[in-house]
């Protein structure tokens, strides 16, 4: 389970009193606009952050998890760098390598983009 009072960090700062719309499973599938999307557990920027595969369709959702250029913000109490970097590497990266990252800012990228450089954001701690 995803989304229990631990994980739910950005929800509350955003939406203290309402409770979240459901939860979301590692691995579970939902149904958007007739595509098959797969939550993906990215913990890092936030402890309850997810990415949204879309296998039939050849992109990734990520969020604030991986942007073109590196991993999202990790300068956040609530955030940890080795966490997202995990998260990346086991989660994402493994991915075909032709798959287009939809980013939460700024531009597309795909995982073959991004795979190269994960030793530089370790190196460079961001």
């Amino acid at each position: 389970m995803l989304l229990h009072a631990a994980d739910r960090v950005l929800w509350d700062l955003v939406h203290p009193h309402l409770p979240p719309h459901g939860e979301l499973h590692d691995g579970q599938s939902i149904e958007v606009a007739g595509s098959t999307l797969r939550v993906l557990h990215t913990p890092g920027h936030s402890p309850g952050a997810c990415s949204f595969h879309a296998p039939e369709l050849g992109a990734v959702f990520t969020g604030d998890t991986l942007f073109a250029g590196g991993p999202g913000a990790t300068g956040r109490s609530y955030s940890d760098f080795d966490t997202i970097v995990r998260s990346i590497s086991t989660r994402l990266l493994t991915l075909p390598a032709e798959t287009v990252v939809h980013t939460g800012h700024g531009d597309d990228t795909t995982i073959g983009a991004e795979a190269p450089h994960l030793e530089e954001w370790l190196a460079r701690g961001h």
